[in-house]
């Protein structure tokens, strides 16, 4: 099998700078394609956290100006990864959060900011860098979404181009007077180029002129076709069905492995299961609960955010309190939700546990301390933390849509009698379908040998990115074109 070139442009990549699902995405591809004959490296913007990290780095390219100021572009490894970094220090040399700046909005040049991860991707798959010449170039979200539209209005060959949505609700719309400074040609401005109700959209100009689009779940691939999930995009993707193509993610089944976790109080694995209870009593005392390894223990790790639907566990929590049940949360997110969270905490001490805010270790024993992991969200493009858990031996409740129903399969009755059950789903996202949710779990927790067997079937799932990687692999031999 040759070896094939692939160019990833991204704004954030794991383990260096990360807001989300994307970082673990853009970080996980490389590894796992590599094992399919594909070469990759990723293209990100040259934060400080990213440039403190990039070790020999040389310079491949130099910009006498780029969006406003000079650049260059680094190669190097950072943290495993081969990396392309666009050193910038006007764009990028900024701390904190990559969008937004101390007040807490987006910086104000984004629309600059973003084009230039764009240009520079263009530029590279357009052969600026001779020791890397891409046959396909893979974009990330509404921030690298203009490095296809760039491609596909050069002159002469040019990479295969793929986009990735990894959440449509993001779509990089700026004014129209941004479009002057671009440097894409004058025709480039309407309907059929980046025009996007009045303005520039980024996201609109990667799904309308990349070659392919993927999105991070098939049943997510499905919804945003529908004006209720599109967000104003569903028409687009319509008339473009046919190159559309969910895959789903996987997760790093070296990092989250609960037989090696340091993480975790016990490890154990699928023929040790007995073992994992010791992690259940170690989550009690850390979250400050009741003991009893009888009392079935939900969890929560996410961001607290309407999306997330943590606001239906909280109307719904009463009743499964009363019912018996505990929670432990570990999230941060809306100001609300934090403090509903923290009231109910301070209620009842012996039920609920919160910690607000992220502890990525902490993260580690809530999956493989508590019987159940919750997640309720109203959409959920693919979603990590029910991969997690079922890697972990927790099982999931998930509502379902998006890539929440591709990867939990609900112990409904064919399900069970089948013996491939994982999870319980819901439907729709409310607080009385979660409630109903939380009841079907409880009735699982006192059936002692259906738990168990939810759990192994769980852990034996392939959660791992062997799978995606395949199908990702086999998307840019589709693509590929001949590197000049």
């Amino acid at each position: 099998m040759s070896e094939l070139k692939v160019l990833s442009v991204a704004s954030e990549i794991f383990p260096l700078v990360k807001t989300g699902g994307l970082a673990d995405v853009a970080g996980a591809l490389p590894a796992a394609v590599a094992r399919e004959g594909v070469e990759m490296r990723t293209l990100v913007p040259g934060y400080p956290a990213v440039i403190a990290k990039l070790a020999d780095a040389s310079t491949t390219r130099d910009y006498a100006d780029l969006f406003g100021g000079p650049a260059r572009v680094l190669a190097g490894k950072a943290a495993g990864l081969d990396l392309f970094a666009i050193d910038a220090p006007h764009l990028f040399d900024r701390p904190g959060n990559p969008y937004l700046g101390p007040d807490g909005l987006d910086w104000p040049d984004n629309a600059r900011r973003f084009a230039a991860l764009g240009r520079v991707g263009a530029d590279i798959g357009l052969g600026a860098i001779d020791a890397f010449r891409p046959q396909v170039v893979h974009a990330h979200d509404w921030q690298a979404a203009l490095a296809p539209a760039y491609l596909h209005y050069a002159d002469g060959p040019r990479p295969g181009t793929a986009i990735t949505i990894h959440n449509i609700a993001f779509q990089g719309h700026f004014p129209a007077s941004i479009f002057a400074e671009l440097g894409l040609p004058a025709g480039a401005l309407t309907i059929d180029g980046i025009e996007y109700f009045g303005g520039v959209g980024y996201l609109k100009a990667g799904l309308l002129l990349s070659d392919r689009i993927t999105t991070v779940s098939p049943t997510y691939a499905r919804e945003i076709m529908t004006p209720e999930s599109g967000m104003a995009l569903d028409g687009l993707l319509r008339t473009r069905a046919a190159a559309v193509q969910g895959i789903v993610n996987g997760i790093d089944d070296t990092v989250w492995n609960p037989a090696t976790d340091a993480a975790l109080a016990q490890n154990y694995s699928a023929l040790r299961i007995d073992m994992r209870v010791r992690n259940k009593s170690a989550l009690q005392t850390r979250m400050g609960l009741a003991g009893g390894v009888n009392r079935p223990l939900f969890s929560v790790v996410s961001r607290l955010s309407d999306q997330k639907g943590l606001d239906l566990l909280l109307e719904a929590l009463p009743g499964l309190i009363a019912k018996g049940g505990q929670l432990a949360l570990l999230g941060s997110g809306d100001r609300a939700l934090e403090e509903g969270f923290t009231a109910a905490a301070a209620a009842r001490p012996d039920s609920v546990g919160c910690v607000i805010g992220y502890d990525e270790k902490l993260a580690h024993l809530f999956q493989a301390g508590a019987d159940f992991i919750v997640v309720p969200s109203r959409f959920e493009p693919c979603g990590l933390t029910q991969l997690c858990a079922l890697r972990y031996g927790a099982v999931p409740i998930v509502a379902r849509v998006g890539g929440l129903a591709d990867t939990v399969i609900d112990a409904n009755q064919a399900a069970t009698a089948a013996g491939v059950a994982t999870g319980i789903q819901f439907y729709p996202p409310s607080a009385e379908a979660l409630a109903y949710g939380l009841d079907r779990a409880l009735e699982i927790g006192r059936d002692p040998a259906m738990s168990r067997r939810l759990k192994l079937n769980g852990m034996r799932s392939d959660v791992s990115w062997r799978g995606p990687a395949q199908r990702y692999a086999a998307l840019y031999r589709a693509l590929a074109r001949p590197a000049e």
